[in-house]
């Protein structure tokens, strides 16, 4: 079974802001896999996908901590279902890559990414599948800008790389990772 987990921060004021990349690509995705995120447990919401058209059953998750304590919902899911590590995948939200852009990698270091740092700690190693959706550089200071509604000028490539980020999640569970990181890290 595998594990996609989209991080933002819970609560109608960070709703449509750039640090929710993660949350707004589980919903294009469970859409478009006609999954309900109808479960809640462990400080967190879920569905579980076990659809033919998939190879095998998967779980999307949206945490309901804030940010900075995801990996607190994602470890004990983890332990619940039994899911290694090597079959998780979490999607945030990325400045250093331009709105509009995904990429996907196996793992590295979780960067200025609070998220990805509670994750790195709580599952105690950074080999960790992510798939990063670009925000672009801050006009302003780095919170503001993360915590920011997304503005008129990048609503249509946000809009485009959430889409291509389910793409890639819809490949990914398809075919496999090396296919979608080879399709997608253009």
């Amino acid at each position: 079974m595998k594990l996609i987990v989209g991080l933002g921060n819970p609560g109608k004021e960070y709703e449509k802001t750039r640090h929710n990349m993660g949350f707004m690509v589980i919903d294009e995705f469970a859409d478009m896999a006609s999954v309900d995120l109808d479960r809640s447990m462990f400080k967190g919401v879920y569905g579980v996908c076990k659809d033919d058209r998939f190879p095998e059953p998967f779980i999307l998750a949206k945490p309901e901590t804030f940010m900075n304590l995801s990996g607190e919902f994602v470890r004990p899911l983890m332990d619940y279902f039994k899911i290694d590590v090597e079959d998780v995948l979490i999607i945030y939200d990325d400045m250093a890559i331009a709105p509009g852009k995904i990429r996907l990698r196996p793992s590295g270091s979780s960067g200025s990414h609070n998220g990805m740092k509670s994750i790195i700690a709580n599952l105690k190693t950074e080999n960790i599948k992510r798939l990063r959706v670009g925000i672009g550089e801050p006009k302003h200071t780095g919170v503001d800008w993360v915590l920011g509604k997304i503005g008129p000028d990048d609503a249509e490539p946000i809009a485009e790389s959430i889409h291509n980020a389910a793409l890639a999640i819809r490949d990914y569970l398809l075919h496999d990772w090396n296919y979608a990181m080879n399709h997608y890290n253009k």
